[in-house]
């Protein structure tokens, strides 16, 4: 399972059964779990923003949660504390909740409201440290975690290429699939670099005609041609001292492309009707969906140009190669329509997390864009939906699959029956983990203590 916000959870409680049977429920849930039997030794591991959300029983000895509490505030005020107790009251949960306690919980925990409350308090810690990285910035602009969003390992390394390279203003190609989010790497590259105060400005060279796409990025002087009845600026023009954002790039005519690359290497531009050579200062950005090397071997691209673009290149995975981002993206998709549509965002359940992490996403970001906004507006429409399960149209496969889940099913029903119920001894005998053998007991509705039982 994928840590939800990437956030750990300290799970404190003296009674080793029990942080047991918790460490088990909340990894099924999605949750990254540290345990601790001893509160101070916890307490050793807490640090200033830290991505941790702490859940401690009240009652121990030495270190009580309520004391535990007082420590921990002392080191980040805003670190979100659940205390939980089996004597618990409500003198002692005012006194939690004043402390600055996130909640207070009576044993014996109901696990739907355990679970709902520390995702909230792990949602609250991520905007927390978001908040914060954005108040650090000594420019005043937001973090580069707030336009690149993610925690997948090839997300994170983006970021660092982005942050590398708009430092050197240089020209950049970016690959990725269509929806893949390259325009928002190209918008990350300008706010991050030097020219962050001048214009990012933007044309898709698809779809256009040569003489369209000639016109609209050199501009032309009135007269140039039968409908030209005054000077237009063509976007390069407006992007001098910016950067200028060439979205598909695979498409522009050759006859473009040579003119292209003439500003390229001399940095002037000549308006289409006119004679005048005006210097341009401009970071130029290209994005394609295809290989431009390729593409330039079988003589469908300049290679003179590819080159001369290629100074440094980004590539942009799908998002099925870091389901990672799944989720972090669709809850920020989903607040950006909640706050567009003026609706409230509901919780995602963590059924809704898994499918979430399990579809391909064949449209990339793009589509998963859409799938929140359905999701926060309430409706079904084609393709991924978060509120409905996807039927199965063909009834072959259905019967398949469900045959084979009926067969993994008995598979494990034997082998814990074989090992009275220990998980560890199961997971050995099926070459399972034991995390990935609780999944798959979850799935199936299986419970240990029903085959320790029939043991007894």
């Amino acid at each position: 399972m994928h840590q939800r916000n990437g956030m750990q959870i300290l799970l404190i409680d003296d009674e080793l059964t029990i942080l047991e049977a918790l460490e088990e429920m909340l990894e099924l849930e999605g949750f990254s779990v540290t345990c601790f039997s001893d509160p101070e030794s916890a307490l050793a591991q807490v640090q200033p923003d830290m991505p941790a959300v702490i859940l401690s029983d009240v009652r121990m000895p030495g270190l009580d949660g309520l004391a535990l509490l007082g420590m921990v505030k002392a080191i980040d005020t805003d670190l979100p504390v659940v205390l939980m107790s089996g004597h618990g009251d409500i003198p002692m949960a005012i006194a939690a909740v004043k402390e600055g306690a996130f909640d207070f919980l009576e044993k014996p925990l109901t696990p739907e409201k355990l679970i709902i409350r520390l995702q909230q308090a792990s949602e609250q810690r991520a905007q927390n440290l978001q908040d914060r990285k954005l108040q650090q910035n000594p420019q005043g602009r937001p973090a580069i975690e707030q336009f690149i969003i993610g925690e997948a390992p090839a997300t994170q390394q983006i970021r660092e290429q982005v942050l590398a390279l708009s430092q050197t203003s240089v020209d950049t190609i970016i690959y990725g699939e269509t929806g893949s989010g390259k325009d928002v790497v190209a918008r990350a590259l300008h706010e991050f670099s030097d020219r962050h105060e001048q214009r990012f400005v933007a044309i898709n060279c698809g779809g256009m005609t040569e003489s369209i796409i000639e016109s609209e990025l050199f501009g032309h002087e009135a007269g140039s041609f039968t409908s030209a009845n005054r000077r237009h600026i063509g976007k390069i023009e407006a992007a001098n001292g910016g950067t200028l954002f060439l979205d598909e790039i695979e498409s522009m005519p050759i006859s473009v492309q040579i003119k292209l690359l003439r500003v390229l290497q001399d940095r002037c531009i000549e308006r289409v009707g006119g004679s005048e050579l005006i210097p341009v200062s401009l970071t130029v950005i290209a994005a394609s969906k295809d290989d431009l090397a390729q593409m330039s071997e079988r003589g469908e691209f300049r290679k003179d140009l590819y080159y001369r673009l290629n100074v440094a290149s980004l590539r942009i995975p799908p998002l099925r190669e870091r389901p990672e981002d799944a989720v972090a993206l669709f809850r920020f998709y989903s607040l950006q329509a909640g706050q567009r549509f003026s609706k409230s965002v509901p919780a995602l359940e963590p059924e809704q997390i898994m499918k979430l992490q399990q579809y391909d996403w064949p449209g990339n970001v793009r589509e998963l864009k859409n799938a929140a906004d359905r999701f926060v507006i309430g409706i079904a429409g084609d393709g991924f939906n978060l509120a409905r399960t996807g039927e199965q149209s063909d009834d072959q496969e259905t019967g398949l699959e469900s045959r084979i889940d009926e067969y993994e099913r008995q598979l494990i029903i034997e082998a814990l029956k074989a090992n009275q119920g220990i998980v560890n001894k199961a997971a050995d005998y099926l070459s399972l983990t034991r995390k990935t053998l609780y999944r798959k007991m979850k799935k199936h509705d299986l419970d240990k203590w029903d085959f320790k039982l029939q043991e007894d």
